[in-house]
């Protein structure tokens, strides 16, 4: 019985080039440049500036409390000085609906949005922002729903009574549709676009920036608010910040056709049904629990947090029963960040680079950090990076090829430093930024050392390569429970290389109440 479904990588890729009518004459005629956009915000371009970061926030009803409305009425009171807003992914909960997009986003963040003093006027895909808001999508940007469920769900006899069960699932008919509702949200979607005028005319009213790469997409807060694509780039204050789209190259390594690739695949299976099982015994106990009971509700919360935990394991799994060798991979926008790294190397007036994408190459939070998903990714960035430094060479003088990589996916805040890792990615500072609303995870038990093994059979060895320096997460049990949802606030200061004043934001919901809690910024 699974809930929600990912869609393969070849039709997340092929779906959202349809949408926004990548390279087409036209558009290829104008020489528009795609995965580019200047931001327009009337300001001067000070290398001294700030942003916000959240992610992994679309959570919808809360019972008796928002923790995703908690955070943005502080929000509001941290946009002094900010330039935008990014998002590393999961806008809405828990299939990306369309229908959700009201409950989940537009209303908690009214203040951001304009005519937000009437919420319930704003369509999903006519959103239009104060401030630059630059998201990036996650998995549940892209899942579907199974259409039965998607029918039983709306119709009279809704699914949890179906499945005897008091958990609300937060979905719609169909799900995102292969990550359509998130593209009408905020890309520039131009297929059967309703627009005035004609495309040609579109084009030339809105990709006005001249840059060194071509024409592309002027970003205006208050007018004008869409992305040229589902990844991008942008520069502000010399910086050069690259969003990706990690739904494409996650896809785990084939299983090897060896005994002991039988034998872990076997393993996989055996997990796989254990997991299923803990799902029908989930949806049992929801069923005796009231959820106007305070102390009940709480429970009910921790099972939709522990649901939406084993359908993430469950498609981990399944990706990597599924993966084989003729698996699509997103080549194209891994070459595109390694040349676009190289030119920025290669750019006089830059003096820093940031990427943030959805899901964390390093991570201790307890259901991501042996993910095969972790390990994809952070394999294939690496491939990007030590190819950025073979070329790069001695233009870096010493420096990490990139100074933050943000991210999100794992439910918590989290501050992580590679060590030797035997790759580019060594020495580098990682943030995860995924507690911006959804259910809080824990860290692991293991600690906060991440190893990782080299070699093979008898010759393999392990060694650290990163460590966890900051983790704020779920703790406590029972009446004792703490949840300290999240954002930050970076503060760019000048000079080259650039020094990046990371504040956390938290916002800690205990014992029915809300309160704020200080963490000292830090400095990287």
């Amino acid at each position: 019985m699974q809930f929600a479904s990912d869609p393969p990588i070849a039709i997340k890729i092929h779906k959202m080039k349809q949408r926004v009518r990548w390279q087409e004459p036209l558009i290829v005629e104008r020489g528009i440049d795609q995965t580019r956009l200047m931001l327009d915000d009337r300001t001067s371009d000070s290398p001294e500036f700030s942003f916000l970061v959240i992610g992994d926030s679309g959570t919808g009803r809360h019972r008796g409390h928002d923790p995703q409305r908690h955070l943005a009425e502080r929000m509001v009171h941290q946009c002094d000085r900010c330039r935008f807003i990014l998002h590393t992914g999961d806008v809405v909960y828990l299939v990306g609906s369309s229908e959700y997009y009201y409950q989940n986003f537009i209303e908690p963040y009214r203040e951001f949005l304009v005519g937000g003093d009437h919420p319930q006027r704003i369509a999903y895909d006519n959103m239009v922002f104060k401030l630059p808001f630059l998201p990036v999508p996650g998995n549940h940007d892209y899942y579907d729903l199974p259409l039965i469920y998607g029918l039983i769900a709306q119709a009279s006899w809704p699914l949890r009574r179906l499945l005897r069960s008091r958990i609300d699932l937060d979905v719609g008919w169909y799900g995102s549709g292969q990550g359509k509702a998130y593209a009408k949200a905020f890309l520039d979607y131009l297929i059967g676009f309703k627009l005035p005028g004609t495309l040609e005319h579109h084009l030339d009213c809105h990709y006005t920036a001249q840059t060194d790469t071509g024409r592309c997409l002027r970003y205006q807060p208050g007018h004008f608010t869409r992305l040229p694509n589902r990844y991008y780039t942008f520069r502000s204050g010399g910086i050069d910040f690259f969003a990706l789209d990690s739904n494409t190259f996650n896809t785990p390594s084939p299983i090897p056709a060896t005994s002991e690739g039988e034998a872990f695949r076997r393993l996989l299976e055996k997990r796989h049904q254990e997991l299923e099982q803990q799902k029908l015994q989930i949806l049992e106990t929801s069923n005796t629990l009231n959820p106007d009971n305070p102390e009940e509700a709480e429970q009910l919360d921790d099972l939709d947090a522990k649901l939406e935990q084993i359908e993430e394991l469950t498609l981990d799994i399944n990706k990597q029963l599924a993966s084989d060798e003729t698996n699509a991979i997103d080549v194209e926008q891994l070459n595109w960040l390694r040349q676009r790294l190289i030119e920025s190397w290669h750019t006089q007036e830059v003096r820093g680079r940031i990427i943030y994408l959805h899901h964390p190459p390093y991570v201790t939070e307890a259901t991501k950090w042996y993910q095969a998903q972790t390990l994809a990714i952070r394999g294939y960035l690496r491939q990007v990076l030590n190819a950025v430094s073979e070329v790069v060479g001695s233009l870096a003088q010493g420096r990490p090829l990139v100074d933050l990589i943000l991210t999100g996916h794992a439910h918590c805040l989290e501050h992580l430093y590679t060590l030797d890792t035997g790759h580019a990615d060594s020495y580098l500072n990682w943030i995860v930024c995924g507690g911006s609303g959804y259910s809080l995870r824990r860290q692991r038990t293991e600690g906060s050392d991440i190893m990782e093994s080299f070699g093979f059979s008898e010759d393999s060895y392990s060694r650290r390569v990163a460590k966890s320096l900051l983790f704020v997460g779920r703790q406590g049990h029972g009446s004792q429970k703490r949840r300290p949802y999240s954002f930050l606030r970076i503060d760019v200061q000048d000079g080259n290389p650039p020094k990046f004043r990371v504040q956390p934001i938290i916002a800690e919901r205990f014992q029915g109440k809300w309160s704020d809690r200080t963490i000292e910024p830090f400095v990287i």
